[in-house]
């Protein structure tokens, strides 16, 4: 479990210094120590929201892991640490459930005809999945209460992995206010579910090597992620020139 500790310094947003393999290690190696914890599918819109934002840096720094799913991630990471690479969401999906048979999966998020097509895609590729539950967001900030019974109705299907489809930031910091109180390991994967639906295309290989996966998002969905890209991607690449602190530490905050 050492390599849990193990993270490079991304605009000053520690990422863990992962590949697929040691990602695998780390989750499996002994899993009943890590019910209850997160695990973070960061890029480069949640880091530069993480250097922006004090709440959600704790949120990104406290996880069991925050992987590199942005290429731009690994690529900076592997200065410092060779082996890192990409752990995109769909394909940490793909491979815990084609090589952990006996996982029970949990699937929270999206919506319900969205999430319920993933889910007759998912049987169809993995028959021997265990999909012990799944249930759609409510779209809401939900209630102290509301989130208690959810994480009742969930933990009563004795979950191994909740997969949390609600988008950045609203699934990490769900996933920070649900650690420890939802017993199983809960991984924040965005689109994912979409993608693994195949409702939303899947970047070609070629344009994820050349860190263009991010382009290829805009041209499906220009209107929603024009902004985003253009503030993300600017901002990130002017952190990485003028080493500027993420705002955490410039009030003097210890997360």
């Amino acid at each position: 479990m050492d390599s849990v500790l193990k993270r490079v310094d991304i605009i000053g947003v520690p990422i863990s210094a992962v590949n697929m393999e040691k990602c695998m290690e780390i989750i499996f190696g002994d899993f009943e120590k890590i019910r209850g914890k997160y695990i973070c599918v960061s890029n480069v819109h949640t880091t530069v929201m993480a250097h922006d934002d004090p709440e959600y840096y704790k949120v990104q720094a406290e996880s069991l892991m925050s992987v590199p799913d942005g290429k731009p991630l690994s690529v900076i990471g592997k200065m410092q640490f060779p082996d890192m690479e990409r752990v995109t969401g769909p394909d940490l999906m793909r491979k815990i459930m084609s090589e952990k048979k006996y996982v029970r999966h949990f699937f929270y998020g999206n919506n319900k005809c969205n999430l319920e097509k993933m889910i007759k895609v998912l049987r169809q590729n993995y028959p021997d999945i265990i999909i012990v539950g799944y249930e759609p967001s409510v779209f809401r900030v939900m209630s102290k209460k509301e989130e208690n019974d959810l994480a009742e109705r969930i933990n009563k299907t004795k979950p191994d992995i909740v997969w949390v489809a609600l988008g950045a930031p609203r699934q990490e910091l769900f996933c920070y206010r649900m650690k420890d109180h939802i017993n199983g390991l809960m991984i924040g994967v965005g689109g994912a579910f979409n993608i693994l639906a195949g409702i939303i295309p899947e970047a070609p290989v070629w344009m994820q090597k050349l860190s263009l996966e991010w382009l290829f998002r805009l041209i499906q969905e220009p209107r929603r992620l024009f902004k985003r890209y253009a503030i993300s991607n600017s901002k990130f690449i002017w952190y990485l020139i003028t080493k500027e602190k993420p705002r955490c530490f410039e009030k003097n905050e210890h997360i």
